[in-house]
């Protein structure tokens, strides 16, 4: 009772991590809510590195994903017929807001399916268990982010789930 209990309070900090961390990626994006991309990129922070060596088994480079998510958001810009601005490229993140958290749409439904997929789940959340959601996703930034760093999205959700199954090994 008292590991599952630990294991809760764990996963409780790691989503407060992971929030956090994904809400100062979206202000340095200049949103105001997190999509999956952010919980990406967040999850790639963690300190139990299962994100990164999910990575680096397909061969992907994580330093690359930011650039490649802002190329997707400049491919949609050029697609709806604008410009991007460059000076947004350099301009300082948005200070954050003192309402409640709120993720984009794409944020939420990562974490409401994380939070589903959980529930009966032994052993920590880790940074593992996003990727292998965001590899799993079909539309949206984060997928094709994923794409365009030219790894395989099956591939990838494999490593991933290798990583959380050799770290609970561990």
């Amino acid at each position: 009772m008292f590991q599952r209990i630990r294991q809760r309070l764990g996963d409780m900090k790691t989503i407060q991590y992971l929030c956090q961390g994904a809400e100062k990626y979206a202000l340095a994006d200049q949103q105001r809510e997190p999509a999956a991309e952010h919980f990406l990129l967040s999850a790639l922070d963690l300190e139990d590195g299962t994100a990164r060596r999910a990575f680096e088994q397909v061969h992907a480079d994580p330093a690359q994903l930011p650039q490649a998510i802002a190329q997707q958001y400049r491919d949609a810009l050029r697609f709806a017929g604008l410009t991007p601005d460059p000076a947004l490229d350099a301009a300082e993140p948005l200070k954050p807001s003192r309402r409640l958290y709120d993720a984009a749409p794409s944020g939420a439904e990562l974490m409401q399916t994380l939070a589903q997929q959980r529930s009966g789940e032994r052993g920590p959340l880790l940074g593992a268990h996003v990727v292998a959601l965001v590899a799993a996703m079909r539309q949206g930034v984060a997928p094709r982010s994923l794409v365009a760093l030219g790894g395989d999205a099956a591939a990838l959700r494999a490593a991933a789930q290798a990583e959380i199954g050799a770290y609970r090994g561990s």
